[in-house]
């Protein structure tokens, strides 16, 4: 379990949505300096905040960052995107952007920090998934969250040598910009930052951030053919 309170957070897409308000969580439980990223050069004037430009398709610009958050202790994978790409008539870009992304993007960011995690003790890699991971009928996003939860799953086995902590997550609609134009019930940001961090904080490998998710999880081990998007709502 990784303690929050006086260690140095990276939250990539920290500008909006669930990373503001993972954000603002780490920051009320005592973070002594975050790394928030977005695509774009942004400030934020509280103390402690160092907003940081990352574009996670480029390696160049995981490098770029890695090489200025040195101090990092615990790294939480949340930039995603979610694209209309149906795998079968979506324009192709949009499934190779989303799998980019989604997929390779904490893959990338993995890389870069583990050898930093690892010289500072071991510290914390949290990555965003969905319940969207284990349920058929989304397209390119469904697909690309279900190998993200793979990859997570492969990362921690890979990283127990060094002592970090790897926790995934998985959570239903959030109420953010991201899916804005959906009529579903959706969770508040905040809420879920904070189980987000309460999983983190107690050792868990894994939060299940709603109850949407919970029954999802359940249902792994019955037939395939009933883990459908329906399912969630």
């Amino acid at each position: 379990m990784v303690a929050v309170a006086g260690r140095v957070v990276v939250v990539t897409g920290g500008r909006r949505g669930l990373g503001a308000a993972l954000v603002d969580e780490v920051l009320a439980r005592g973070a002594r300096k975050v790394y928030s990223t977005a695509r774009s050069a942004y400030a934020d004037d509280r103390p402690g905040v160092v907003g940081a430009e990352l574009e996670v398709r480029s390696a160049a610009s995981v490098t770029a960052l890695a090489e200025i958050a040195t101090d990092a202790e615990i790294v939480f994978n949340n930039a995603g995107v979610l694209l209309p790409a149906p795998l079968l008539t979506g324009d192709f870009e949009d499934v190779t952007v989303t799998f980019d992304v989604n997929v390779f993007g904490p893959l990338r960011m993995a890389r870069a920090f583990a050898p930093i995690l690892a010289a500072n003790g071991g510290g914390a890699l949290v990555d965003m998934h969905s319940v969207l991971s284990w349920l058929a009928g989304s397209g390119a996003y469904g697909a690309s969250k279900a190998a993200a939860w793979s990859l997570t799953n492969s990362l921690r086995i890979e990283l127990a040598r060094q002592n970090t902590q790897v926790v995934g997550v998985h959570a239903g609609f959030i109420d953010t910009d991201m899916v804005s134009d959906l009529e579903l019930p959706k969770a508040d940001p905040a809420d879920v930052a904070a189980r987000i961090v309460d999983g983190l904080e107690s050792g868990v490998a894994e939060v299940l951030a709603d109850d949407v998710t919970v029954a999802a999880k359940a249902a792994l081990s019955g037939p395939v053919e009933n883990l459908t998007f329906s399912t969630a709502r």
